[in-house]
């Protein structure tokens, strides 16, 4: 009789954690769209919220001009904050959990300076692929240098001998390696490619298009299902390899297949809007304080979250000096900083 009140007890208590959860995934799911109509509604043009409205549900009330600034400029630049802060975070929290590390993100382990050194070898040397337009140099050579890296690290993660330790040690040696090497090709550029290379690594929205948007949006629905697929092993790979294996996880497959799916959502992100700092690192920790470790969970609640912060620096980025639009990785670097101190301060050991 104990046992079944116990067993019932446990298993209501179950429930109100996970109605708990699915309303905190609703929350930040709202907050996210009020953000996102904010970012459409913000911008240097100073239209009336009411026309932004009408722009996307009645086009024939406005003119021309107006119809443009909202679905060739406003609109894309609000969704790829979305997907970009989506796809960042998601490849963070995957990239913590796989490598154990809670400073784990692909711009602290070398994804985010191999697209660098990938655009710069575009911008001031003009090697790229053959044959390849010249409106798409930067963001190939940007995917081509960021997927290397990111397959270097799944090189070695196979390796038996690294370890996780030699992999996130080998993702730092990557930042160094690739920053220097931007840092040599800025010394023999040219003022124009010099100032075009530093505004690029600064990470900008307006790159924005509905081609570059569709490529990503295809990228997050490809991965996304993937991802939460191996979220119940993700979930075990936190209590420790031994006990996963002990569930009958294979943990070195587990690890190259997420590396693989970070590649992807990192590569293409970094690739479109250039280097983006701190949401693949906060992203995923405020999630983690919200959710805890349930990946089945923690997962969309990253993507969220990432979202939501991308999109708050965007609005950021048209409002914080007036009639002057700054590159959004400056306002990201604002934003993460700050948070990333409290979280530290606050849960010094989830952190």
């Amino acid at each position: 009789m104990d046992q079944a009140i116990t067993r019932e007890g446990t298993i209501s208590a179950y429930h109100r954690m996970t109605r708990r959860r699915v309303l905190i995934l609703s929350v930040i799911g709202l907050l996210s769209l009020l953000v996102f109509a904010a970012d459409i509604s913000t911008g240097p043009s100073n239209l009336p919220l009411a026309q932004v409205w009408a722009g996307l549900f009645d086009p024939a009330s406005l003119t021309m001009p107006q119809l443009t600034i909202i679905r060739e400029v406003r609109l894309p630049y609000a969704l790829m904050a979305i997907l970009v802060g989506a796809a960042l975070s998601l490849a963070g929290a995957e990239m913590q959990t796989i490598l154990n590390n809670p400073l784990a993100s692909p711009f602290t382990l070398g994804v985010s300076s191999a697209a660098s050194f990938g655009a710069a070898l575009a911008i001031v040397l003009g090697i790229s692929v053959p044959f390849l337009p010249t409106d798409w140099m930067v963001p190939i050579n940007a995917f081509i240098c960021a997927f290397a890296s990111v397959l270097l690290l799944e090189f070695l993660a196979r390796s038996r001998a690294a370890g996780v330790e030699g992999v996130v040690l080998f993702g730092i040696a990557l930042v160094f390696t690739f920053n220097a090497l931007v840092a040599l090709i800025q010394f023999v550029a040219s003022q124009e490619a010099l100032s075009q290379l530093v505004f690029w690594s600064m990470g900008a929205l307006n790159r924005a298009t509905w081609s570059n948007l569709g490529i990503l949006a295809l990228v997050m629905l490809v991965v996304t299902p993937f991802s939460m697929r191996a979220a119940h092993a993700m979930t075990a790979l936190r209590l420790g390899e031994d006990r996963a294996r002990s569930f009958g996880i294979d943990v070195a497959r587990l690890r190259f297949a997420s590396l693989l799916r970070i590649s992807a959502l990192a590569a293409t992100s970094v690739a479109f809007v250039g280097t983006i700092g701190f949401i693949g690192l906060v992203g995923p920790h405020i999630a983690r304080l919200m959710l805890g470790e349930d990946h089945r969970f923690l997962l969309p609640a990253s993507m969220l979250t990432g979202a939501f912060i991308m999109s708050v620096a965007s609005v950021g980025s048209k409002i914080l000096v007036p009639g002057v639009l700054l590159p959004v990785g400056i306002v990201t670097s604002m934003i993460g900083v700050p948070v990333f101190l409290v979280l530290i301060l606050r849960k010094p050991e989830r952190v």
